[in-house]
């Protein structure tokens, strides 16, 4: 009889097998229970975080998953259409693409218009930017360039508001203190004002240390997102404005109060990714008191005057004279025109995408381009290979491209015509009409030329907004044809 064919063998066998398989089953059942208790440590209590800490470095201390992809926006990256690789400061646009000095002329952004870098240098490259250094600005522009929740409250103290920077920030108090060092600082001299900042955009900005819950703090978008709930334009894109707009509005659309979380993942963004004046003339503003389409914003600029009386503009172009406008980085009011806005698709789901980290789900700090990361920012809703998805992005792009080139020559085409027709004796007064033709093509064209998403955020948005300033150019150079 054989060793295997012996019962007492056979029974000894089966035992050490059950006793294995019984010490697999505990072995999975015990990582399993220690994945899920480490699931729940979403942060570790290692410092006590309160409306005053401002060093991100900070909150890295309870949250390093968090902070380590923060620190990784200083990684310099480019796409197609999109980035800047360079080490130092980012490659010129204007070396790029010099019909945008001709476009800009007399303006700041024909002396220095770089291309974007990661958010750990927004503030660095406001600073080094000759449209700082070499043109004086206002210190509004730190607005969206720094951590400027906590410098603003203190501003605000210091110009009379009440309250300390310890009440919570949706207090009566700090509400005070944000909205009056706002304007303090926003009227100081830039290289006065840029001495309260220290960090670049920082947690406190767009969460709360207490809840840690997302929150909007940047004054503008709060005033301009009311100013959005009181317009009669349908926002389907975020349904608290229209919940708001069906009560009894005995208060102000508040963010904070009536965004839902989902909405808050845009609004966080939208706080600074947005089209708005930071000049010396006025007060920062957010545009959006008829709507969030080019031509509603534009509507509110030509109604806003200044404190003279005079109609708003941005610059005086110096070969025309024509007064005119300049986008700056609309991409809040793009993507509200879009497809993924309509499908309730947040900035922060394709721009900050969920990824694993042992247990834990965490949404992505390191904020980049979604063409880095195809699978967890685009595949997660569509089921298409990443080189197909890319393609389709490609295409939308080059598109976009294509029509911005034929913009860009329309308008610097125009911008000769006027200059000719100018040495030939045309006075201000007869090229007035031109002049607005120039105003509503520079507006349109810089709207998607500025705007960072290469036309992808609403692409047939983008692509009706350069016809229209195709074709404003053309009516411009007719009308001097005539008579």
């Amino acid at each position: 009889m054989s060793l295997f064919s012996r019962p007492a063998f056979r029974a000894a066998l089966i035992a050490v097998l059950a006793a294995i398989a019984t010490a697999l089953v505990m072995a999975l059942a015990a990582n399993i229970s220690e994945r899920q208790e480490e699931a729940k440590t979403t942060n570790f209590n290692v410092v006590a975080l309160t409306e005053t800490t401002v060093d991100p470095a900070e909150w890295g201390k309870n949250f390093p998953r968090q902070y380590d992809a923060y620190q990784r926006t200083v990684e310099t990256y480019s796409t197609r259409f999109g980035g800047a690789g360079s080490e130092g400061m980012p490659e010129s646009r204007l070396k790029e693409d010099p019909r945008l000095v001709d476009i800009f002329a007399g303006y700041a952004f024909a002396i220095d218009f770089n291309k974007r870098r990661g958010h750990a240098f927004m503030l660095e490259d406001q600073r080094l930017t000759k449209r700082v250094t070499e043109r004086p600005q206002s210190g509004a522009c730190l607005h969206c360039h720094a951590s400027s929740t906590v410098p603003y409250r203190a501003a605000g103290i210091d110009a009379g508001a009440p309250g300390t920077l310890e009440q919570p920030f949706e207090s009566k108090e700090a509400r005070q203190q944000l909205m009056l060092g706002f304007e303090a600082l926003g009227k100081l001299p830039y290289t006065e004002a840029t001495k309260a900042v220290k960090h670049p955009v920082s947690c406190i900005d767009c969460h709360d240390p207490n809840g840690l819950g997302l929150r909007v703090t940047k004054p503008g978008f709060l005033v301009g997102i009311a100013a959005l709930a009181k317009s009669d334009e349908p926002t389907p894109h975020l349904p608290s404005i229209e919940r708001w707009r069906k009560g009894d509005r005995a208060r102000e659309y508040e963010p904070n109060l009536d965004a839902s979380r989902q909405e808050l993942r845009s609004m966080v963004c939208g706080q600074c990714h947005v089209e708005y004046y930071c000049g010396p003339k006025m007060t920062l503003t957010y545009p959006w008191a008829k709507g969030l389409k080019v031509e509603q914003i534009e509507a509110t600029w030509n109604e806003t005057k200044f404190s003279d009386g005079h109609r708003f503009y941005d610059w005086k172009h110096e070969r025309t004279g024509a007064e005119v406008l300049k986008a700056q980085h609309p991409e809040f009011e793009m993507w509200s025109q879009g497809i993924h806005a309509r499908s309730g698709v947040s900035c922060a789901d394709c721009h900050m995408p969920y990824v694993r980290e042992g247990a834990l789900k965490v949404s992505s700090h390191h904020v980049r381009s979604p063409l880095l990361d195809v699978t967890r920012s685009c595949q997660t809703c569509h089921r298409f290979p990443e080189e197909e998805l890319k393609r389709r992005v490609d295409i939308i792009q080059q598109r976009n491209l294509d029509l911005m080139n034929r913009a860009e020559d329309a308008l610097v085409q125009l911008i000769s015509a006027v200059e000719t027709a100018k040495k030939n004796g045309a006075t201000d007064e007869k090229l007035q009409p031109v002049f607005e033709l120039q105003r509503k093509a520079q507006f349109r064209l810089d709207f998607v030329n500025a705007e960072n998403s290469m036309g992808f955020h609403a692409s047939q948005e983008a692509a009706r907004i350069l016809g229209e300033s195709i074709d404003y150019s053309r009516q411009g150079e007719l009308a001097l044809l005539r008579p």
